[in-house]
């Protein structure tokens, strides 16, 4: 009697493919949490416009960051308008304006901390003083012939962004003689904003005779962030001082000699008329650009955690990608399986990290903050993978492949020309070790 074997049943399309099948499930997940990521990607560049506001509303009340440009002399001049019969039909006043032969600031700047909420604001007061000279106007260059100068109204016009920042009269000294500047700029398309001081000149004649006008201007100036000088000598020179000590120089120029210590800084520029692109004279009919050849210091405080948090979020889908990978080899070597839900779960904590970098970051310094987010995320992260596993080496494993990755990632972000080339270097070697681990993995289920 043939003895008969019971038929085995033939597995399923799930049990042939659930290595896949699961496989599939996992990468979904990845990019479901990519939604929340973007979220907290969000909520950075929210943070980040919540520190600019208190930036600007405490600056708004002392003070915007100041451009300092000038002295201009400025000269009317009327010029008759005729008909074809040579009758007078209206007369035009027009403007001629002069930049000093020579121009040299001094000045001492004194920053200070200012608090809005759990935000920092530097505000500075500072005592500059301007001197130099003005060669006698050349106008006959400039005034078209037929034209009168009214030399009884020229003016002195000093460019400052933000009236607010000034604590004291401005005073003049024009050829030895005392004036106070008044508000507004005469000459409409000159600067944005400024002061003016008038100035009765000799006329032609006898003003070239009299030769070079010397001036000295001292002011009181407070503002918020950042002062700038603008270069209208023909040799300009600038010396300043302050007690801070992460200055950061900007602009068109950068310091011919400065020195940074902890007690504060010191630096001094020497900009000559060549080296801008504007002339010394010119009417009111053209306009000037003198942006382009500001300079100066910044006294912003270094913020960076918010740059910081930007680029360690752009990391999230690999840090998710690599820790469920992780979880996944785990599996397919143990007996216990991970539910799709629990692999979402530390996906979840894996997004977490980078609100707690956030929030801690505007408290404690962005190393310090990185550190406690990472271990709080590592801990949990571990703990969990030790109830799922129910093994102590595992949940080591899982501890240590993260440490390494966050330890990846904290290098990368201190890097600034180097960041490219740690990254690509460590994510080939990353990628090594996964082809090296999945050979090893039973993909047929």
């Amino acid at each position: 009697m043939e003895s008969t074997q019971p038929n085995t049943p033939e597995p399923s399309f799930i049990q042939r493919n659930g290595t896949t099948l699961k496989g599939i499930i996992i990468f979904f997940l990845m990019l479901v949490l990519l939604i929340p990521t973007s979220m907290v990607e969000s909520l950075i560049y929210e943070r980040q416009g919540r520190h600019n506001e208190a930036i600007n509303e405490v600056s708004s009340k002392w003070g915007q960051s100041q451009t300092l440009s000038g002295p201009i002399l400025v000269l009317p001049y009327e010029q008759t308008q005729r008909s074809t019969d040579g009758k007078e039909v209206f007369k035009e006043t027009k403007f001629a304006c002069f930049l000093p032969d020579e121009l040299r600031v001094n000045g001492q700047i004194n920053p200070e901390k200012r608090h809005r909420g759990i935000f920092d604001v530097v505000l500075y007061s500072s005592r500059l003083k301007l001197e130099g000279s003005f060669n006698a106007p050349e106008v006959e260059k400039l005034v078209p012939a037929g034209a009168t100068v009214l030399w009884d109204k020229a003016s002195l016009v000093l460019g400052i962004p933000d009236l607010r920042g000034l604590e004291d009269q401005v005073t003049l000294q024009w050829d030895g003689q005392a004036s106070m500047f008044d508000p507004g700029i005469p000459v409409s398309g000159l600067l944005q904003s400024g002061i003016h001081v008038p100035i009765a000149l000799k006329a032609a004649a006898l003003n070239k005779a009299a030769g070079s006008h010397s001036f000295k201007i001292e002011l009181a100036l407070k503002g918020s962030g950042a002062l700038f000088f603008t270069p209208v000598g023909k040799v300009t020179d600038v010396k300043i001082a302050s007690p801070w000590a992460d200055p950061s120089f900007t602009g068109a120029f950068l310091p011919d000699e400065k020195t940074v210590s902890p007690a504060g800084f010191e630096a001094s520029w020497k900009v000559l008329n060549l080296n801008r692109n504007y002339p010394q004279q010119w009417t009111s009919e053209a306009q000037m650009n003198f942006s382009e050849s500001t300079f100066g210091v910044d006294f912003l405080i270094p913020v960076d955690n918010y740059q910081k948090s930007t680029r360690s979020v752009k990391y999230a889908i690999l840090f998710i990608c690599l820790t469920f990978l992780t979880i996944f080899f785990i599996e397919m070597g143990q007996s216990r399986r991970v539910h799709p839900f629990q692999y979402a779960l530390i996906g979840l904590a894996l997004v977490i990290f980078y609100t707690l970098l956030v929030s801690i970051s505007e408290h404690l310094s962005f190393n310090a903050a990185y550190f406690i987010a990472a271990v709080m995320t590592i801990g949990m992260t571990g703990l969990y993978a030790r109830s799922l596993f129910q093994s102590n080496r595992m949940a080591l494993f899982v501890c240590g492949t993260m440490t390494v990755l966050y330890g990846f990632l904290f290098v990368v972000l201190q890097q600034q020309d180097y960041a490219l080339l740690i990254g690509s270097l460590g994510l080939f070697a990353i990628l090594a070790v996964v082809m090296y681990v999945s050979r090893r993995i039973n993909w047929q289920g």
